[in-house]
């Protein structure tokens, strides 16, 4: 069975296969269906992008640059593994055919790195340190569609939205913070057609993993590090940390554990059953069941009247709750993973998930900053936020090239909430 995330498959033209999917990419822009030769992972991304208002003549934007720049990737994470991601990709931003860049969680890259003629020419493209490489910002390549996916994908030629890219093929794989699995970036290897080889995205996956690995022998201490619950953008929640493998938790101990570490103080057993089943009549023996099988996989951070944790938990729920008390808006939205435990009817999780959300989405309001609103409405949690997207509008500046798309999109939104397309506010306000 082919690789879905390898280019090409063995014994593959590259020059036919390009001008194949040149012709199936000027179709798809004319409205036609996608075709073979396309991948579906290719195909899916098209349309996300088409979806998101992506130009097929669209260059990245540069966000960083001078000083600020380098104090941004110098408190960065991946930083710490810069030295050893060099020492394997080394031959590569030296060989004066290719180019090894690193990105930011957002597709913000930090890092573009290898021969100066190689460079010069990728600056045509805007694909320089600080500039802004997510999917829905520039379309269709390996380090942006491996942030999208969260898996390593190789991007050949034409396969790229952007048809200024499409003369580059480049292999990417996403880079995970090993103690808590959040996204921090993407590793990428860029250059000429041969990239499309297996090689290249093996030797991406194996630097990916080698850079988690040695984040993970500097950042956990003698006791493996305070636990982790992940349960934002998840139906049940994950438990990592301490020097025991990641614990997957069925939906109701996915409740029970958010809820007790959103109450340090602990919650009798008639308010946490309220919390979980409001005013259902329910047993009080299948709570005590429940909490019975749970202290079974947690052992002794579970005690009992009333039922609390006996040590702190780190959750992804508080990460952005304390970046938000702290005015820190792009870090909370970097940290928002999607909506908390989405599924969960349990009263006591719906009322923590639409305080964050809602905490989240008025401080994105409150202070548009473009770059911060762009990556919110091209989430899946929101892509038909109106009020965001006319907060975007009202942020962009008359100059500025997307906020014709943007407007595109307004008008679209209001049509399908049946509200009238002409919206006096976001041409009356004044440009941030």
């Amino acid at each position: 069975m082919r690789n879905p995330w390898l280019a090409l498959e063995a014994g593959a033209d590259p020059a036919e296969r390009d001008g194949l999917l040149r012709r199936a990419h000027e179709e798809f822009l004319r409205g036609a269906p996608i075709a073979e030769p396309v991948r579906n992972v290719v195909a899916d991304s098209w349309r996300r992008c088409a979806g998101a208002l992506v130009r097929p003549e669209s260059v990245a934007r540069v966000d960083l640059a001078g000083a600020e720049l380098s104090a941004f990737r110098a408190e960065h994470p991946l930083a710490r593994v810069m030295p050893l991601i060099r020492e394997l990709l080394g031959t590569i931003a030296d060989d004066g055919a290719h180019l090894l860049s690193v990105c930011d969680e957002t597709g913000r890259m930090l890092w573009v790195e290898g021969h100066p003629q190689v460079r010069r020419r990728a600056e045509r493209m805007n694909f320089v340190a600080g500039a802004h490489w997510a999917e829905r910002a520039v379309g269709t390549n390996a380090p942006g569609t491996s942030l999208a996916l969260d898996h390593a994908v190789q991007i050949f030629a034409a396969e790229h939205y952007s048809r200024a890219v499409q003369s580059w093929t480049c292999a990417a794989a996403p880079v995970h913070d090993p103690h808590t699995g959040r996204l921090l970036g993407a590793v990428d290897i860029t250059g000429g057609d041969h990239l499309a080889a297996p090689q290249s995205l093996a030797l991406v996956q194996a630097t990916a993993r080698a850079a988690e690995s040695q984040l993970a022998r500097a950042g956990t201490g003698a006791d493996g590090g305070t636990p982790l619950l992940q349960a934002l953008g998840r139906d049940e929640a994950v438990l990592r940390g301490g020097r025991a493998a990641p614990v997957r938790l069925g939906r109701r101990h996915s409740e029970i554990l958010l809820l007790l570490s959103a109450h340090p103080e602990g919650l009798t057993g008639e308010r946490l059953s309220l919390e979980l089943y409001g005013e259902r009549d329910v047993n009080p023996v299948t709570l005590r069941a429940e909490l019975s099988r749970l202290r079974q996989l947690l052992g002794p951070l579970l005690a009992s009247r009333p039922y609390r944790l006996r040590e702190p938990l780190g959750t992804d729920f508080a990460a952005v709750t304390d970046a938000l008390d702290a005015a820190d808006t792009g870090a909370a939205l970097a940290a928002y993973r999607g909506p908390l435990l989405p599924l969960s009817e349990a009263p006591g999780i719906i009322r923590l998930r639409r305080t964050l959300e809602d905490r989240l989405r008025q401080r994105l309001l409150t202070v548009p900053r473009p770059e911060l609103l762009e990556t919110w409405v091209h989430s899946p949690w929101g892509e038909d936020d109106l009020d965001a997207w006319e907060a975007l509008l009202a942020a962009r500046p008359a100059h500025d090239p997307l906020r014709a798309p943007t407007a595109a999109r307004v008008r679209a939104l209001r049509r399908a909430f049946g509200l009238s397309e002409t919206y006096a506010t976001y041409t009356q306000r004044p440009h941030l």
